[in-house]
């Protein structure tokens, strides 16, 4: 399977695809369904995944600000899916390094988006960036950088960016 030029996809093909990785993103990884995380947009240039507000993920009662694991969760994974975007096709990978710059909390009670690209790929390495904010693309809560080890040939049993056939939902 070849890489998915997003742009060139009417806007039912894109949300077609949107959905497909969004379940695929769930049932490959029960912690993404565990906390919620939602693929909510897709371009040329990666995509955008959202961790909603939950009173159980606050990391401080007292201020209710999500815990920094839960943010850590939702970077780490749409770094991957902006990885499968990149690669065309659902392999394999491995988190090898992923550096996360917190830069504030986030807001009590509104839900974090991050955004994340994958930049560069080699045979067995794909490397990524993201940042995570409350609204604000030009605000961001995190910035992080990873590296991703790619496990040729096993790919996952998902195929996740095929076209949704007719009547399939």
């Amino acid at each position: 399977m070849s890489k998915v030029d997003i742009d060139a996809l009417d806007p039912e093909a894109k949300a077609a695809l949107l959905k497909r990785l969004d379940q695929g993103f769930a049932k490959t990884v029960p912690h993404n369904l565990a906390l919620g995380l939602r693929i909510v947009d897709l371009d040329a240039t990666g995509c955008v995944a959202e961790l909603p507000y939950d009173a159980k993920l606050v990391g401080n009662p007292d201020t209710g600000v999500l815990h920094g694991g839960a943010i850590t969760a939702l970077i780490d994974a749409t770094c991957g899916a902006a990885i499968f975007l990149a690669m065309g096709e659902p392999v394999r990978i491995a988190t090898l390094d992923l550096r996360i710059d917190y830069l504030k909390p986030a807001t009590p009670g509104r839900a974090v988006r991050c955004h994340a690209v994958c930049y560069k790929r080699t045979r067995s390495v794909a490397f990524a960036r993201a940042t995570a904010d409350v609204g604000d693309a030009n605000d961001p809560i995190a910035s992080a950088t990873g590296s991703f080890m790619i496990f040729a040939g096993q790919t996952i049993k998902m195929d996740v960016l095929s076209p949704v056939e007719e009547g399939e939902s």
